[in-house]
């Protein structure tokens, strides 16, 4: 069928929001809305067009043809899976077209606190799934399938998927009026700020939150929840609005994690094959999260269909296979893909208690159409060794009966302390690029950062490297030179490079706010002058947007600073300058 056409939806009626081209304001209805969900859609299962999309709430979101498409046919598991009853899963498709709402302050504020693996997606919306499918003779297939889906640039997939569960079952039996009830209510949230511990309403339930911060410490977790004693109902508590069950994902693979980890790092091609939307997006989030404190910079698409309007493109076989993470249920795909170096089969999730067997490592040529049993496919040989230690630890706590928690806990301490590992030799080169503070005058251009130089980088290892803070031996150099052609450290690059730029700018506005300006203004012209007072506002507008990190009294003074030298121009500069 053609989405494209055939899956428009039918506008929701009553009081959520007529249709409308602009984008909301701060002040418009949804615009809190906004700030945790982009739009609630409903897919259903038409006779004649297959997935259709059945509602869109609030009406006056925007979504293109080709965004609905996705939409309808991502939010219903593909035949192969045979997924009966109530499933969760999520997928991950790229926006089409330009910005269509426009980015409150809160949104910047809200972005430049958090941690940057947990910032918004610019240019791609994230779908919490909530399937249903059960046997209904009143239906002429036969069965109800209905798909409630949550659609949002933030990576919240646990606190998604607790308010999927709460809402979706409700819906099913209630339909519209309930879905129109809970969108007014997530209206009234407070905006997902870092830093803050949240309570949410909805359909008298409070989910209790902690909004991840970039000043958090990674090892500390998040704070001690708020006191419930005076809420009534007592919230439902979330230990993490985006963190998995490590743990239980990689119970199949615990001798490949670190070999993972790599391929994750080095941003590889990689096809992962599992047995249902479930469980491939978990799998895909999961090994997308290896990285954590460092952003994932490489595509990823926790599940993926043939229909996809980017299979042709992740499928070419005209050029090497993308940097991208792909979760699939098709066996198809390792037919189509048998020229991607990595591929993760994975089998039926077993119970919990003992351990699940292990797969294996295996050739790619192994790979076999249709049948291909679980393993991980892949040539790549690990520059480091394996951490026996953290495989014999894991292996006890499963003889002793360890919560599952527990166990992601120890995994997750050691995925941070190897890429915190890795990375904090990076971090300390960049810094020793910046130029020094006594070099900042204030009526100076202020210097440039200093290039990074991979050779001069990989000679301070001797004395700076890895070793310090990891005990784990290996070709580390071989490691970072395969990173340096990687989108991880392009990312990674920009990103800091980017804050040292802001950095050195708020450090020359904090020096032209010490200096003294009347005997820098003694022998100026007036267009000098103005110059100044134009730079400085424009210091300003960016300071204020939380795009410079300035201190409030470094603020309050260049304000003063404009003051004063506007006050010392003609009237007719100073009307240009300060119109009434």
């Amino acid at each position: 069928m053609d989405q494209g056409s055939g899956a428009g939806p039918h506008r929701a009626r009553g009081r959520l929001g007529a249709p409308s081209c602009g984008a909301r304001a701060p002040g418009a209805p949804w615009a809190r809305f906004s700030a945790w969900l982009e739009c609630v859609c409903v897919v259903t299962f038409d006779l004649e067009l297959g997935q259709a999309l059945e509602l869109v709430y609030p009406s006056d979101f925007q979504l293109t043809d080709k965004e609905k498409s996705s939409i309808c046919y991502l939010s219903f598991p593909d035949s192969h899976s045979g997924c009966l009853g109530d499933t969760q899963f999520c997928f991950r498709i790229r926006q089409c077209g330009g910005q269509r709402r426009a980015w409150h302050t809160d949104d910047r504020r809200c972005d430049s606190g958090a941690p940057v693996s947990l910032q918004r997606e610019p240019a791609h919306y994230f779908g919490y799934v909530y399937f249903r499918q059960v046997k209904d003779s009143s239906v002429k297939r036969g069965y109800f399938q209905k798909s409630l889906v949550l659609v949002s640039r933030l990576p919240f997939v646990r606190l998604f998927q607790a308010l999927l569960s709460l809402v979706a079952p409700e819906y099913f039996d209630k339909l519209a009026p309930c879905l129109e009830a809970v969108c007014n209510e997530i209206d009234q949230w407070p905006a997902p700020v870092p830093g803050q511990t949240l309570n949410l309403p909805v359909m008298g339930v409070v989910l209790q939150v902690y909004i991840p911060s970039s000043a958090d410490k990674p090892e500390s977790g998040p704070p001690k929840q708020c006191s419930h004693k005076n809420l009534l109902p007592a919230p439902v508590v979330l230990t993490s609005v985006h963190e998995l069950d490590l743990f239980r994902c990689f119970r199949p693979m615990l001798a490949h994690v670190q070999l993972l980890w790599e391929l994750m790092l080095l941003g590889e091609p990689l096809l992962v094959l599992a047995p249902s939307p479930a469980v491939s997006s978990e799998m895909v989030l999961a090994l997308t999260s290896c990285l954590q404190p460092l952003k994932f910079c490489c595509d990823y698409r926790p599940y993926f269909t043939v229909h996809d309007s980017e299979f042709k493109e992740f499928t070419t076989r005209t050029q090497a296979p993308p940097s991208v993470v792909l979760g699939v249920t098709n066996p198809f795909f390792i037919k189509t893909l048998q020229h991607w170096p990595h591929v993760l089969r994975i089998g039926e999730p077993k119970m919990p208690g003992d351990l699940p067997k292990q797969i294996k490592l295996k050739k790619p040529s192994r790979l076999k159409t249709l049948d291909t049993k679980p393993g991980l496919y892949t040539a790549h040989t690990t520059y480091l060794h394996r951490d026996k230690a953290l495989l014999r630890r894991l292996l006890r706590g499963l003889q002793k009966k360890r919560p599952s928690d527990v166990q992601t806990a120890v995994l997750r301490q050691h995925l941070l302390e190897l890429t915190q590992s890795f990375i904090i030799p990076l971090e300390h080169y960049m810094a020793s690029l910046m130029p020094l503070p006594k070099s900042i005058t204030p009526w100076k251009t202020p210097p440039q950062i200093h290039p990074f130089r991979q050779d001069d980088f990989l000679r301070s290892l001797e004395h700076s490297g890895p070793q310090l803070t990891c005990l784990l031996k290996g070709d580390w150099l071989g490691l970072y030179r395969r990173f340096f052609k990687s989108p991880h450290f392009d990312g990674w690059y920009r990103q800091r490079h980017k804050e040292m730029a802001q950095k050195l700018e708020a450090l020359h506005l904090e020096a032209i706010c010490e200096a003294n300006l009347e005997i820098w203004m003694q022998d100026k012209s007036e267009v000098e002058v103005v110059d100044l007072v134009l730079k400085l506002r424009e210091r300003l507008v960016r300071a204020q947007g939380h795009q410079l990190p300035v201190k409030e009294a470094t603020l309050k003074r260049a304000r003063l600073y404009i003051e004063t030298v506007v006050g010392s121009l003609p009237k007719d500069l100073q009307v240009v300058l300060c119109p009434p």
